[in-house]
């Protein structure tokens, strides 16, 4: 498991200075900060010139430096394949994909790790509105093209010498080696947190009867997943949180633009469906949206019977992790309420478990 560091944002703020340096962004640079959630991000804007970049500050600890430069190689290939818009990577004055910042004094005394950072070109556009049913099954559409895209790209790319990404499996997920904690953290995280001497959360214990009904389905959900298999027809690299974040529409032009594949890694391809839906696994739109993926997905890619069958087996093991995280990252804003987002997830495992959903 990964070793989380809070936010600071006052650290953050000093190293993007120092992190410019390494850039050809004008005499005098601005940066405002946009969001922090994996990473924090920031909006870099030359005045002078009119140009403008996004500047992504990655946690440190969470990903080393060969990872990172891994998911750059992937998707400037994307883009040199024209498989799928992504935001170019703008390289240091060394020419280098990735820059890498040493801890100063103040932050190394919360973590001596390195810092990466890395500058794109600035995209515009906005996020899909999770309000707009009609505009949503539209853009899920085009994800399931995306996806299948992106699918059949990674399994004939011939990746470079040194490529490395991790695995998003049972044991990585929901299993003792979650990257993200446990699960059950986010459902303390819903009671309510209370500082500790050592800085770690100390809280009180969830419901125990929505503990033991999120216990069940996490088991229901591992044999599942074992007796499907990680063949390779439907296990490989995938982008993994192609979720409504990480999408830039431009109305204008009518363009979707995939970023941030800061997670992409080995898993199941329908994993890709699943994190499509994270923070909205509940609504009653659900299964339309999952409808559009998969129509346009097969455009491209076949989806077997026994595959189609997990669906519901992998937006569960989704949502379980996103409450793993959102126990794991208590700074991050992603819903409103922690602990509405565990009772919704307590009637989906419910749901799933009868063979509603």
């Amino acid at each position: 498991m990964i070793n989380f560091v809070l936010f600071d944002q006052s650290q953050a703020d000093v190293m993007i200075q120092g992190v410019l340096a390494n850039y050809d962004c004008g005499f005098s640079p601005t940066m405002s900060f946009l969001c922090v959630s994996e990473n924090v991000t920031y909006q870099i804007d030359d005045h002078s010139t009119g140009r403008r970049w996004a500047l992504r500050l990655h946690r440190p600890g969470y990903l080393h430096f060969e990872e990172i430069n891994s998911e750059l190689l992937w998707t400037q290939a994307l883009r040199h394949d024209g498989v799928v818009r992504t935001p170019s990577v703008v390289p240091t004055r060394r020419g280098d994909l990735v820059a890498m910042i040493a801890p100063g004094p103040a932050a190394a005394a919360v973590c001596a790790k390195p810092r990466y950072a890395v500058l794109f070109d600035w995209v515009e556009g906005s996020s899909p509105k999770q309000s707009d049913t009609v505009g949503l099954i539209r853009r899920f559409a085009e994800l399931g093209e995306v996806a299948a895209l992106l699918h059949r790209h990674a399994r004939v790319w011939r990746r470079p010498s040194g490529f490395t990404r991790f695995e998003w499996t049972w044991r990585t997920t929901l299993g003792a080696g979650g990257r993200w904690g446990s699960w059950r953290d986010g459902m303390r995280a819903a009671v309510g947190t209370e500082p500790h001497g050592t800085g770690r959360r100390s809280v009180p214990d969830a419901d125990p009867a929505c503990v033991a009904l999120l216990t069940r389905a996490a088991v229901e959900i591992r044999r599942r997943i074992d007796r499907f298999g990680r063949g390779a027809d439907r296990f490989g690299l995938v982008h993994a949180d192609m979720r409504l974040a990480n999408l830039l529409v431009n109305e204008r032009l009518d363009e979707l633009t995939v970023i941030d594949f800061d997670d992409c890694g080995f898993t199941w391809y329908l994993y890709d469906l699943a994190a499509s839906l994270s923070f909205i696994e509940h609504l009653p739109e659900v299964s339309d949206l999952v409808d559009a993926w998969l129509t346009a997905y097969r455009r491209h890619r076949s989806v077997s019977a026994e595959e189609e069958a997990m669906v519901a087996t992998f937006i569960l093991l989704r949502r379980l992790l996103l409450l793993a995280w959102l126990g794991s990252h208590p700074e991050a804003e992603a819903v409103d309420s922690v602990k509405e987002y565990a009772v919704a997830s307590c009637d989906l495992a419910d749901d799933y478990l009868c063979g509603r959903r």
